[in-house]
């Protein structure tokens, strides 16, 4: 039976959360593959919300089993808060299983995070502040904290202290900060140890297996393609690996047992944080996005920046994940638009360009070259086929598949669980 990747095909935030939610039914596990709590997903059931930050979205689907994979940075006490909310609203997260492979976030990692970002000024990334970025560090340094690491107290102080050597260092002399302590760090995560130990496991076997055995499991990555550290707008990315690639590191799952990739593709275009974004709105047009669209980082809070839709970088997603099926979303929030624009290619220095430029000068300078396509007016949030979109929204979901070189199996009417026109089955 299938592995199943579903991504980000933009700058993150395209929905992914409704999309595994959507197939949370028809898999037996779902699995975070990356990143930490500054991926944020929201999914709506019937009428309640839910907003989930370090969690897979198939924590709401009771047949199938959520796993925190390897790949994954974990800051225990916002996963301790994320499970006791869940629980306080009936859901079920005892099937909850996490990799003792995956690194911890700390206080320290959160600290430098936070005052580096300070530093840096005009040249700030836009990280969120929650340690990310130096837990990713410490663990391509070799000095990172594992949760296995929790269960032998000896091994926690030794690490943590390693690390504090240098990191104290740089808080006192450079930043004139206090410095951490090793025992208040150990104490602290040692107190975690307890709470979290009947969820943790090997994932990469426990996964494996279940292949084996005829289960399917999807891969869930956060953030997206445009923020992956090697394939994205660098250096105004992420700390790892949203790419299809990264679901191989972050599971231990072979791309051999891979049988589709799915991208999540926003109507429009929208990112959080600094960096070059050629189709933004910065007038009405953006405001009407963001206030629709409620564009609105779901770990942050912060205004998501808005653009219409960009074919370059969906194309650029296709040809770096390997991309079989698109799932489009928020195709509601176009309606009452006379006429779409749509970026086809971009203009760099006179220069008429249509794949995604390597060099990071050119992107900077990239001005988007647009076609426009007639809006609609009518509600489709009920439409249950294609057939039952207006001519002009089927013949907009045409030109971005035919645009964006991967087929569009799903399309989002509505923020809704049952808002979802489904044209191919992604099992």
């Amino acid at each position: 039976m299938p592995a199943l990747v579903l991504l980000g095909a933009q700058w993150g935030d395209e929905g992914k959360g409704k999309a595994t939610d959507l197939l949370g039914g028809s898999v037996d596990y779902v699995v975070r593959y990356q990143g930490g709590n500054n991926a944020g997903h929201t999914v709506v059931v019937g009428d309640q919300k839910y907003a989930l930050h370090l969690l897979p979205s198939g924590i709401l689907s009771p047949e199938c089993v959520p796993v925190i994979g390897n790949g994954v940075v974990v800051d225990p006490a916002v996963l301790l808060s994320e499970l006791s909310g869940l629980n306080e609203r009936g859901v079920d997260t005892s099937k909850l299983v996490i990799s003792g492979n995956a690194h911890l976030i700390t206080p320290y990692h959160q600290t430098i995070d936070k005052v580096t970002e300070r530093f840096l000024g005009k040249r700030k990334i836009g990280t969120t502040g929650r340690g990310i970025g130096p837990a990713y560090a410490d663990k391509i340094n070799r000095v990172g904290i594992r949760v296995q690491d929790l269960f032998d107290e000896s091994i926690l102080r030794q690490k943590v202290d390693a690390a504090l050597q240098d990191k104290n260092q740089i808080l006192v002399k450079i930043f004139n900060r206090r410095a951490i302590s090793t025992d208040q760090v150990v104490e602290e995560y040692l107190g975690y140890a307890e709470q979290i130990r009947g969820y943790v496991a090997d994932t990469t076997l426990l996964l494996n297996n279940a292949l084996d055995a005829g289960k399917v499991v999807l891969m869930e990555g956060g953030q997206g393609t445009l923020l992956d550290v090697d394939h994205g707008t660098y250096p105004f990315v992420t700390s790892s690996n949203p790419t299809s690639g990264g679901a191989c590191t972050g599971t231990g799952v072979g791309p051999t047992k891979i049988t589709r990739v799915i991208g999540i593709l926003k109507a429009y275009t929208t990112r959080v944080g600094s960096g070059p974004f050629p189709t933004e709105l910065l007038d009405e047009d953006g405001e009407k996005l963001r206030t629709i669209g409620g564009e609105f980082g779901v770990t942050t809070g912060r205004n998501r920046r808005c653009g219409w839709f960009d074919a370059v970088i969906a194309r650029y997603a296709t040809r770096v994940n390997g991309l079989t099926d698109f799932f489009l979303t928020k195709l509601d929030v176009l309606t009452g638009w006379e006429r779409i624009p749509v970026c086809v290619a971009y203009d760099i220095d006179g220069r008429r360009v249509e794949e995604l430029p390597y060099n990071q000068t050119d992107f900077h300078h990239a001005k988007p070259v647009y076609e426009y396509l007639p809006g609609w007016s009518e509600d489709i949030s009920k439409a249950k086929t294609v057939a039952d979109l207006p001519k002009n929204a089927q013949a907009y979901v045409k030109a971005l598949e035919e645009m964006s070189g991967a087929p569009i199996s799903a399309i989002g009417v509505g923020p809704g669980r049952t808002e979802t026109i489904e044209v191919n089955s992604f099992l």
